[in-house]
C-alpha cells in the first residue's frame, strides 16, 4: 500500500503518540521504515524515549547515502546478533 519505506522512523504505538509533544510529531513528516537510524545507533544502550531524537536526526540529515549506511549497518547487526533487546 506504500505506507512504509525500507528506512525511516519506526512506527509507534498510538498510545505513545497520544503523549507526544509537538516537536516529537515532526518524525511523521516522512513514512515509517522497517529499519532506521536509532535501530543501528546504540538502541539497546540508550533509553527508549531517546529514539525520537534519533528519528529527527535522520529527518534532518536524510540522504541516499545515509540510507545505504543504515541498511549496511542493519545487515551487520543482524549477522553479528548485536544491538537487539
Amino acid at each position: 500500500r506504500g505506507e512504509m519505506s525500507l528506512v525511516g522512523p519506526r512506527p509507534e504505538l498510538p498510545s505513545v503518540v497520544a503523549d507526544y509533544e509537538p516537536w516529537q510529531r515532526q518524525r511523521f513528516a516522512i513514512p515509517p521504515g522497517i529499519t532506521g537510524w536509532w535501530q543501528i545507533h546504540g538502541r539497546s544502550d540508550r533509553p527508549m524515549h531517546l529514539h525520537t531524537e534519533d528519528d529527527l536526526y535522520y529527518l534532518q540529515h536524510y540522504s541516499i547515502w545515509l540510507d545505504i549506511r543504515i541498511l549496511l549497518r542493519t545487515v551487520l547487526a543482524v549477522v553479528r546478533g548485536t544491538g537487539a533487546y
